[in-house]
């Protein structure tokens, strides 16, 4: 077996501007920031920046020596930079305060703007969640194309998975997107297997045919075949006129069947028929309907050891893991703590009216360290409070009502991994969980601290 080493490089951002002060001034502070620059001085000079690929963010000015009050080049410009590769993060620049000319690039595709002169801090803020951004769109070169869909399109989901452990589902996920075959999606509880499920859809062939969810674990013995399969006016007392089951409703589409550990013995022999069949009979009908559906189903439980315990059919598990994805916690996946912290951080500050919130050093660090039982949803959560309580610009550490960590234990009544561990964490509290400082206080490469992380757990 080979091993693979995967190498975290530095964020490559693109500045173009057309006074050459401006484009060093920009070099430097970025630079010290530990971005990789390139500049550029023309569109032209954009455009072939953008062409040669592999960047993670553009920033760039709105006016150039054709034009220098109007803005209308660089609007010409972003169109180019979006036609070139829709999933590059644009963010432009102004020196002339114009708000319309803001918004109107804005509502061409740019991320945001920055006014001329910038604000240092301001400026490095917008760029760190555009880099986000752009790592999350492209998890693999694979997922390039699902993903800028997923990005344009209202309602779809969109996946941020940067972290190592994130690299071979997210490969995976491409993979399988576009075939017919059924998934099960398998993960502790908050981890996200209903988003995949989304993705998945999104993904495939069926994106434009319904996709439908249900909580099995919510369903009764009563009411499952109705549910599931339909009924007929008449075929029990509260029956008033025919319904279509969840299978019919998903007809052409995806059916997630989210819990399915859940359900009984007796309701796993009802499904199976029609997994088996691909037809249902609705409640109190003869008649039965052939039914086309691409089935996901997420359980946080081993479907294997419920096989083993009589809990589960074998030949159901059989039926619905053509392909099985394994979701890891997300205390496995520390990489991605922030980039979902600040993604839900836009998100409810959107929400609740509360634009421009930022998390403070302090607020940062309690997210890498806890060790987040409930997974992302947990995060979401917490974030959504911190939203709510804070105070300020800032959202800060005890706005996020995690649990406080105990006094730190001294070093020589640790193990040494457990040592290691300890000292990462202070490094990463040091640097507010800026990992490239922390890794050159530690004297390691990036990549060389994240290899640590992942081992340890973190």
């Amino acid at each position: 077996m080979t091993d693979t080493t995967i190498v975290v490089r530095r964020p490559r951002v693109l500045v173009a501007d057309d006074q050459p002060d401006i484009l060093e001034a920009l070099r430097l502070l970025l630079k010290g920031e530990d971005y990789d620059v390139e500049t550029a001085l023309s569109p032209a000079g954009v455009l072939l920046a953008v062409q040669g690929g592999d960047l993670d963010a553009a920033l760039i000015d709105l006016n150039y020596a054709r034009d220098t009050t109007s803005g209308d080049e660089g609007i010409d410009l972003l169109g180019r930079i979006r036609a070139a590769d829709p999933t590059l993060p644009v963010s432009v620049m102004t020196a002339w305060g114009s708000v319309d000319g803001a918004v109107e690039a804005m509502r061409r595709g740019a991320y945001d703007y920055v006014e001329k002169p910038w604000s240092n801090e301001r400026l490095v803020l917008t760029l760190r969640r555009q880099v986000e951004m752009g790592r999350a769109l492209r998890a693999g070169r694979q997922l390039q194309t699902e993903i800028d869909t997923l990005r344009s399109s209202p309602g779809r989901p969109l996946l941020i998975a940067e972290s190592p452990r994130m690299r071979p589902v997210l490969d995976l996920m491409a993979r399988i997107a576009p075939s017919e075959a059924n998934v099960l999606i398998t993960g502790e509880h908050g981890t996200g297997k209903e988003l995949v499920a989304h993705w998945l859809h999104a993904a495939s062939g069926r994106a434009q045919r319904p996709f439908t969810a249900v909580n099995l674990g919510g369903l009764s013995e009563g009411v499952f075949e109705s549910e599931m399969f339909g009924h007929v006016r008449g075929a029990f007392t509260d029956a008033k006129t025919d319904r279509a089951g969840r299978f019919e409703l998903a007809d052409g589409g995806s059916l997630f069947l989210d819990e399915i550990a859940n359900i009984s013995m007796g309701q796993q022999s009802k499904l199976l028929r029609v997994l088996q069949t691909r037809e249902v009979e609705r409640v109190g009908s003869s008649r039965t309907k052939r039914v086309d559906v691409r089935i996901m189903a997420a359980t946080n439980a081993d479907l294997r050891d419920e096989v083993t315990g009589g809990r589960f059919r074998e030949d159901l598990l059989f039926r619905i893991n053509t392909i099985e994805i394994a979701l890891p916690p997300l205390r496995d996946r520390r990489e991605d703590i922030l980039p979902l912290a600040r993604h839900f951080l836009d998100q409810h500050a959107l929400r609740y009216g509360r634009r421009g919130l930022t998390l403070d050093a302090g607020a940062a660090q309690a997210l890498l360290t806890h060790n987040w039982p409930g997974n992302v949803r947990e995060l979401d959560h917490a974030v959504e409070r911190g939203v709510l309580l804070a105070q300020g610009a800032t959202v800060r550490a005890g706005d996020l009502g995690l649990r406080l960590p105990g006094p730190p234990a001294r070093l020589e009544d640790l193990t040494l991994a457990e040592a290691e561990r300890a000292i990462i964490d202070r490094a990463l509290s040091r640097f507010g969980g800026n990992v490239s400082q922390a890794a050159k206080a530690l004297g390691l490469s990036r990549s060389a601290l994240y290899r640590r992380l992942e081992s340890n757990g973190q």
